[in-house]
């Protein structure tokens, strides 16, 4: 049984929420303040927060950095009433997961909340047949066995769903991977979220690659299709 955090502090709305994730059969718990909320990552055993960026005592924006950084393995799904893309574009680069507006519909809430956990509970995902458990482009190492990445000799910390997209685009190193294909192989195959989330995720995928000093691959943008991540010195990113 997964254990989820509800973090909000309208008591109809929380309980709404609380009874609507109780409803798929994993056990909720809810705290109305971003200092609660920290205090229960850093207790740790949290498979899922669903976080209102609205909280009465501290940015919600700070508080999902501090629970990525507590409970690295927790999934984050923010709950604003912001629908300005940057509200939500600096939401996922602060940890979040994914991200949903309110008033938030009750099945599609429920629907997220299974589609990250499913993803969440399954074994890390299969190389292409060429790829192996460990690949290697450049100075990047990819340690799918130990689930490690290695960049110039050093670790590369990684957030679980970059590192699921890193290894999903180096299956296929050189070639096109379409949107829908990463969505479904990274998030869930049916997927119905927002796809800020991938282009985010990408966004943070290259901050962390970037490196003029060493031989990295590059993560180029296809247009209108996909993404490709091309090994060093193949091409540049568009």
């Amino acid at each position: 049984m997964a254990h989820l955090l509800v973090v909000e502090d309208d008591d109809v709305i929380g309980r709404a929420l609380m009874a609507g994730l109780a409803a798929l059969g994993h056990e909720v718990d809810r705290v109305a303040t971003g200092a609660d909320a920290v205090e229960r990552a850093a207790a740790g055993d949290l498979a899922l927060v669903l976080l209102d960026l609205g909280l009465p005592d501290r940015d919600g924006v700070g508080v999902c950095r501090e629970i990525r950084d507590l409970s690295p393995s927790s999934v984050i799904v923010v709950l604003t009433a912001r629908d300005d893309e940057m509200d939500v574009i600096i939401g996922l680069e602060a940890g979040a997961d994914d991200y949903l507006t309110k008033p938030v519909r009750l099945a599609e809430l429920q629907a997220r909340v299974r589609a990250h956990l499913r993803r969440a509970e399954t074994a890390p995902l299969p190389a292409g047949p060429a790829a192996g458990d460990r690949v290697v482009l450049g100075d990047l190492e990819i340690d799918r066995d130990r689930h490690e990445v290695v960049l110039g000799g050093r670790p590369l910390p990684l957030r679980i769903k970059e590192y699921d997209l890193l290894v999903r685009l180096a299956a296929d190193a050189g070639r096109a991977v379409t949107r829908e294909t990463l969505l479904a192989d990274v998030w869930d195959p049916h997927w119905f979220g927002s796809t800020k989330t991938l282009d985010v995720h990408v966004a943070g995928l290259r901050r962390a690659l970037a490196r003029d000093d060493l031989c990295v691959p590059v993560i180029t943008t296809l247009r209108g299709h996909g993404y490709r991540l091309d090994p060093p010195g193949t091409g540049p990113a568009e």
